[in-house]
């Protein structure tokens, strides 16, 4: 499968969500036809609703894939080093993006096997197709969720136990995955932090033994620490480590 082809079929991947919560008010659109009984869409509203889900979908990104853990810890990471706005926020994102792609590749081969290429051929329905394809995701958010998050939204929206992971509603598998990546961004984040954070201290520490108070210590220490993060080659590092904590 391209690359083009991968890209495509992650885009819709990731409006799943989205098409499931609007999948019951499309529904109820009809457009009048004239002879027949069975209810059809007009080609406006079809238009309108995949607008409509088009604007929703940077949200849909953000909330069902690794993306919002990378791209968070990458901005820590920034802060950390201090380099104000370099790497530039387009370059941030484009690798946060890429390497959500990479991360979500299993996923992606799930949908187009099981999903896609069926419906495609015509051996399954539309229904058939999504109940399919949104499979793949749901097990992937599940799989880096805490059982403590969904127990909350669940019990917020007034769910008793669940006897399995499959009888968790998708309304409370997303919510949960984003709280869950919330916290285990930070937690990368603190660790990424703490060497930085030492160097910090160190150079305040001897700029003021020698007396050096009207000199700033992010002046003196920043190419201290990007040199530390060069030598421990920290971008194959972190970025290597990301992509690894969503397969433990």
């Amino acid at each position: 499968m391209s690359l083009v082809t991968r890209l495509f079929i992650a885009t819709m991947l990731l409006a799943v969500p989205l098409l499931a919560g609007a999948q019951s008010e499309a529904l109820q659109l009809e457009a009048v036809t004239g002879a027949t009984e069975q209810p059809s869409f007009s080609l406006s509203i079809q238009i309108l609703v995949m607008m409509t889900l088009l604007t929703l979908l940077p949200a849909a990104i953000l909330s069902t894939s690794a993306f919002m853990r990378i791209i968070i810890v990458l901005s820590i990471l920034r802060q950390a080093l201090g380099t104000a706005q370099t790497p530039p926020n387009q370059v941030l994102l484009g690798v946060a993006l890429f390497l959500t792609f990479f991360v979500m590749t299993p996923v992606i081969d799930n949908v187009w096997a099981g999903a896609v290429q069926p419906y495609m051929e015509g051996t399954v329905d539309a229904k058939a197709a999504f109940d399919a394809g949104i499979q793949p995701l749901r097990e992937f958010m599940l799989n880096q969720t805490r059982d403590s998050d969904v127990q909350l939204f669940a019990g917020i929206a007034g769910y008793e136990n669940f006897q399995s992971a499959g009888d968790v509603p998708t309304s409370i598998v997303i919510p949960s995955f984003m709280v869950s990546e919330l916290k285990t961004a930070f937690q990368i984040g603190f660790l990424i932090f703490i060497p930085f954070l030492v160097i910090d201290l160190v150079v305040s520490s001897v700029l003021m033994s020698m007396g050096m108070m009207m000199l700033s210590p992010m002046l003196i220490s920043l190419p201290f620490k990007i040199m530390l993060f060069v030598l421990v080659d920290g971008w194959a590092m972190l970025l290597g480590s990301l992509a690894a904590s969503f397969y433990t």
